[in-house]
Formats: structure tokens, C-alpha cells, sequence
């Protein structure tokens, strides 16, 4: 049963939301749920599309280049391995949060790091993977690839292709941003003289919505 508000203290005065919960974390679940109707009718008409067309280009062919190797016989090993960066990144954050509940300020300064540095390394990955992508044709509006049945393919590969991972991607950034602007107050000790570290926390929903949807975009577009 929630708790009731002394008559003539507003609702908000407390920090805490009707359904009492802190306030800007019940704001931070609000922008989650809309941000992810916007992943969803992207990846829903993606689904639309692709399933609604008789052909589609191989994954295992379209991404099945390395680093310094060139293309490989070891398809989807590049994407795996950004996809593992970026659960790491999560796990990091998690014990990020996990220090500030024990109010440990020299942890959260770790983690945060830790977790910053995921983040990039995700981001200078897909920037490479869309070079690499770009060095062979692929763009909006062009793509070089055939479908798997050896027939020609229409652009709705590569449109969605560069959409939707670049939507995602943007959201990486900015989560990263969030996370090194978190780092820089928890270094000035703007969190231990609060005594409460729930911005770090709040920070924590957005990395994990982050490393969720990319388990979405990585099932449609790498293993469909």
C-alpha cells in the first residue's frame, strides 16, 4: 500500500513518485518505455519487410570480415565479439551500482571506467565494421550484396541495415556521455555528500536498456 502524503505537502516535495518510487527513476522508465516503442516499430517493420520478401542477402556472407584478416570462414565472429564487449560493459555497470549502494566511491570510480571503456571499444567496432561495409558499396540506398538464393537484392538490406544499427549506436554514444559525466561528479564527491549514489543507478537503467535492444538487433539483422 503506498504511503500517504501529509495534507498540504505536494506529492513531489519528497523525491518520491505516487507509486512511490524515487522520482527520477520512475522518469528514467517512462523515457525507456518510449524509447523502446521507437526500437520496436523500427524493428517491427524490418521484420515486415524481410519476411514479406522472397529473398534477403546471407548474413554469414555480408559479415564475415575480421580486423586486420580481411574477410574470414569464420562468419559473425567480429559481431560476436562486439556483442560480448557490450554485455561486459553491462556487467561492469552493474557492479557500479552494486559499489554505490555500499557507498564506495573509489569502486564506482572503477567500474564507471571499466564500463566507459566498453562503450567506446563498441562504438570504434561498428565504426569499423561500417567502413569495412562502405569500402565494399554498401550505403543508404546501395547494396552490393546478392541474396542468398544468388538473385539480385533491393536496398532494404542496407537501409534498415544502417538505420537501425546507427539508431543504436547513437544511443551507445549517449550513454557513454551520461557515463563519463557521472564519472566526473563521482570523482568530485558530488554523490558521497549526498550520501546516495542513484544517479549512478539511474545511469545503470539506460547502459542495460542499451545492451538489451542490442540483443534485438543483433538476432534480426546477424542471425536471421
Amino acid at each position: 500500500m503506498a504511503h500517504s502524503v501529509p495534507a498540504g505537502q505536494k506529492w513531489w516535495s519528497g523525491g518520491k513518485s505516487p507509486f512511490n518510487v524515487e522520482y527520477g527513476k520512475l522518469m528514467m522508465w517512462y523515457f525507456l518505455m518510449s524509447d523502446a516503442f521507437t526500437f520496436g516499430a523500427f524493428l517491427i517493420s524490418y521484420g515486415s519487410i524481410r519476411f514479406a520478401t522472397n529473398g534477403w542477402p546471407d548474413p554469414n556472407e555480408v559479415f564475415r570480415a575480421f580486423p586486420l584478416m580481411g574477410d574470414t570462414h569464420l562468419p559473425l565472429v567480429f559481431v560476436s565479439l562486439m556483442t560480448f564487449i557490450l554485455i561486459m560493459s553491462s556487467v561492469t555497470m552493474v557492479l557500479a551500482v552494486a559499489a554505490g549502494h555500499q557507498n564506495d566511491r573509489k569502486k564506482v570510480t572503477f567500474y564507471m571506467i571499466l564500463t566507459i571503456i566498453g562503450g567506446l571499444m563498441f562504438l570504434g567496432c561498428q565504426a569499423w565494421e561500417w567502413t569495412h561495409l562502405h569500402s565494399e558499396g554498401a550505403w543508404w540506398g546501395r547494396n552490393p550484396f546478392v541474396n542468398a538464393d544468388g538473385s539480385a537484392a533491393t536496398t532494404n538490406f542496407t537501409n534498415f541495415f544502417f538505420t537501425i544499427t546507427g539508431f543504436h549506436g547513437f544511443h551507445v554514444f549517449s550513454g557513454v556521455i551520461i557515463n563519463i559525466i557521472m564519472l566526473i561528479k563521482n570523482l568530485r564527491g558530488d554523490f558521497e555528500k549526498r550520501g546516495h549514489y542513484l544517479m549512478i543507478e539511474k545511469a545503470g537503467l539506460y547502459w542495460h536498456f542499451v545492451d538489451l535492444v542490442w540483443v534485438f538487433v543483433f538476432t534480426c539483422f546477424y542471425l536471421l
